[in-house]
């Protein structure tokens, strides 16, 4: 299992990408689809089977929900500000906190597609 970091880049951008959009018009859903489709395509682009696919997909869904996480937290943040300096600081890292939890188990079904998308790069 290798680390290709172009895929998991290229992954990391759909994730994003598709995540943002689909999040607008179907809000859980849509961020879910982001990972799964962000997923395949790292597994895809990194190939050499199943399970590197998997682990180059769930790099980059973990990634995109991290990145995710530290957006709601700088938002969680300023919008705790309003109640307090202290406030504001517990209520970004709270946010973060639960944010990277759900990054994670985001990640997963990423993992999962990028399982998929690396065995069908190999067939």
């Amino acid at each position: 299992m290798d680390t290709d970091w172009r895929a998991v880049v290229i992954g990391f951008v759909v994730v994003l990408v598709v995540g943002s959009f689909g999040g607008i018009a179907l809000p859980v859903v849509g961020t879910i689809g982001g990972g799964v489709v962000g997923g395949f395509v790292a597994g895809y682009l990194a190939g050499r089977g199943l399970w590197n696919g998997l682990w180059n997909g769930l790099v980059a869904g973990a990634l995109g929900g991290i990145v995710g996480a530290a957006v709601l937290a700088v938002a969680g943040a300023l919008v705790g500000t309003l109640a307090g300096p202290l406030a504001g600081l517990f209520a970004g890292l709270g946010v973060f906190v639960v944010g990277v939890v759900v990054a994670l188990l985001f990640a997963l079904p990423s993992g999962v597609a990028g399982a998929i998308g690396g065995w069908v790069e190999s067939l």
